[in-house]
């Protein structure tokens, strides 16, 4: 790795590549991959391992450059910051669980990052000496088409079926595998982040050896002491999406900005940079994406030095939680808006808007936006009896 590289941070690393996803963009969005051209770049700016613990050669950065970085990313291409977001919490959360022999051999090298899709409930990982038999189909894998190593999340069971149980509960765990042992769906044909080549894959009584088979949110098994692993990855992929959607959002707003300067709507007697409803509205989507912004950088950093202290509790988890939540959707209206805004310009394929209005669209339906997780807040905040979820 070029020392010039890490004499860079995260987020000067992410500005220097914004030209060439720019360029590849359009490129990427039609692959529904990213270039190899952008995968090299990637890896030669060790944009795969910000969060894996630096005991394993990583950088483990703050958690809030984290959330600019991707939004940084996702300025240029908002298919790229996911998959970084997605690939970085993955590998991290998933290392700092593991035996650190196993560990280095996975993500040691710059180029490894991994994917894998949702947890659910048809999935069989029957426990046998010295590891699992995984058998399952999973999809949104973003970015697996790019990663050598693919993971899923299941249930474990003995194998006359009851439930498996470790550390005093029922046994849940992430598999880690070689993308060589899974059989790839390509059924990635999707309205937006199409760059992200979010494929299905299936096992079938695939054996995981237990050093690839980590409880990444139990403390029991939790083997690296920095501030980020006790976060927990919810929160982690929470904040790096959330810098997703603001990026979107803020190259939308500029582009809706500079269209503004220079256009003269045939519906209004004055150009629109002389609109006053023009001028208004600008300044109201300023306000509104700047305002989720600090939010969510004000929990980041909140969440990150109460993890640092050892005092993270439930109300500074759900505080991150709400933050990332409102500024997601914040971010989604504000893009949608600033393409209603532009006029019959934003139509074209080979405009600045139609693919990133796609890409906003598709992450505001990611969980992580969804409204039922701010009415689990809103049940927090009044005392009503539930379990904090997602946090």
């Amino acid at each position: 790795m070029d020392t010039t590289v890490h004499r860079a941070t995260a987020l000067e690393r992410a500005r220097a590549l914004q030209p060439l996803l720019d360029q590849h963009g359009p490129e990427m969005d039609r692959r529904r991959e990213l270039t190899p051209e952008v995968v090299e770049a990637l890896v030669a700016h060790d944009m795969l391992r910000l969060l894996l613990p630096r005991s394993l050669g990583g950088q483990e950065i703050h958690l809030l450059e984290f959330c600019r970085t991707t939004e940084a990313l996702a300025w240029a291409d908002a298919s790229v910051g996911w998959f970084v977001n997605q690939s970085n919490v993955s590998s991290a959360s998933s290392a700092a669980a593991m035996p650190r022999e196993a560990a280095a051999a996975m993500f040691g090298n710059a180029r490894e990052g991994l994917a894998w899709g949702a947890r659910h409930n048809n999935s069989r990982a029957i426990r046998v000496e010295g590891g699992y038999r995984l058998t399952g189909t999973w999809n949104f894998a973003s970015g697996g088409r790019h990663t050598r190593w693919l993971g899923a999340h299941s249930a474990a069971q003995n194998p006359d079926g009851t439930p498996h149980v470790r550390h005093g509960r029922p046994d849940d765990r992430t598999f880690l595998f070689p993308r060589a042992s899974a059989r790839i769906t390509d059924d990635w044909h999707v309205l937006g982040l199409r760059g992200t080549g979010s494929d299905t894959y299936t096992v079938e009584d695939l054996f995981v050896p237990d050093e690839h088979a980590p409880c990444r949110e139990a403390p029991e098994e939790r083997r690296e002491t920095g501030p980020l692993y006790p976060i927990g990855s919810t929160l982690l992929y929470a904040t790096g999406f959330c810098g997703v959607t603001l990026g979107l959002a803020r190259r939308m707003l500029e582009t809706y900005t500079e269209v503004a300067r220079g256009k003269h709507s045939r519906a209004s007697i004055n150009p629109m940079a002389r609109n006053n409803a023009v001028q208004r509205e600008i300044g109201l989507f300023e306000a509104r994406l700047s305002a989720a912004r600090a939010f969510v950088h004000e929990a980041a950093c909140q969440v990150y030095d109460a993890s640092a202290a050892g005092r993270l509790d439930v109300d500074t988890r759900v505080r991150l939680r709400l933050a990332a939540t409102h500024a997601m959707n914040e971010a989604t209206d504000v893009s949608v808006a600033c393409y209603r805004a532009a006029g019959t310009a934003v139509i074209f394929d080979a405009g600045p808007f139609e693919r990133r209005l796609r890409d906003a669209l598709t992450a505001s339906q990611h969980l992580q936006a969804m409204p039922a997780m701010i009415e689990m807040v809103g049940r927090h905040v009044i005392g009503v009896d539930s379990v904090p979820q997602f946090i």
